[in-house]
């Protein structure tokens, strides 16, 4: 049975004191190697939960435990090096540095400086390039390292974001809503391509998203509904 990587214990989100639970009592455990889709209605507060997965956000009440780890316990300068390090991410607005190459925005992460083990593990110099590009090759963009964010389509540049999210190696890639401005021609092949890259890097895959197409190319689909997490029933 594989390692558990994330663990949600009792996790609550309530960004008023006096105002409604956005979470309330999500459990949830993800083993490495995992993909995992979470859906539900829009404003049901997945993004939230992805923001607490990731360390972007903080809970109200329970727990959130990477790889055995309570996030809590970090301070917020050591929670950034540890998101740097082991945690990508992939928004439906990509994010890109417009007045950069796309080959220098995958790298940019590999920027950040770190001591120790992290920076032992992370890419760095040569390597880092090589693996930018081997990545940018695997997404289809090899021809593309040169240019900027706005000479690419919709797609491209999401494409670009998904190479810039693994070229650190995380041991969890989050995608919100990946495929949610793309046509469908474009969002079928991006998510061809997490399905892949989730095989292919080892990489635990947990994706938001309201595409029942991309959920169900995911080894698990959970709903998320009333600040409650569940397995999804089946259509009848």
């Amino acid at each position: 049975m594989a390692e558990t990587i994330l663990e949600l214990v009792d996790v609550a989100k309530q960004y008023e004191a006096d105002g409604p639970e956005v979470l309330r009592g999500v459990n949830l455990r993800v083993a490495a190697g995992e993909s995992l889709a979470v859906v539900g209605p829009s404003g049901s507060g997945k993004s939230t939960l992805l923001n607490l997965m990731g360390g972007l956000d903080r809970p109200s009440g329970g727990r959130v435990l990477f790889e055995g780890r309570d996030l809590a316990d970090f301070s917020d300068a050591d929670l950034a090096r540890f998101r740097n390090r082991r945690i990508g991410f992939v928004f439906q607005l990509h994010h890109l540095l417009p007045q950069c190459t796309v080959l220098e925005n995958v790298l940019v992460p590999t920027l950040v400086v770190g001591d120790g083990a992290e920076k032992a593990e992370r890419p760095a110099g040569d390597e880092a390039l090589r693996r930018a590009e081997r990545l940018l090759a695997r997404v289809g963009l090899g021809d593309r390292l040169t240019y900027r964010p706005g000479r690419l389509s919709g797609g491209e540049r999401e494409r670009v974001a998904v190479a810039r999210a693994l070229v650190n190696r995380p041991a969890l890639l989050l995608a919100d809503e990946p495929t949610g401005s793309l046509d469908r021609r474009t969002a079928e092949n991006l998510m061809a391509l997490l399905a892949e890259l989730n095989a292919e890097e080892g990489v635990t895959l947990v994706v938001v998203t309201h595409a029942e197409t991309l959920a169900a190319r995911m080894g698990r689909v959970l709903e998320l509904a009333d600040g409650v997490l569940a397995a999804k029933e089946a259509d009848a």
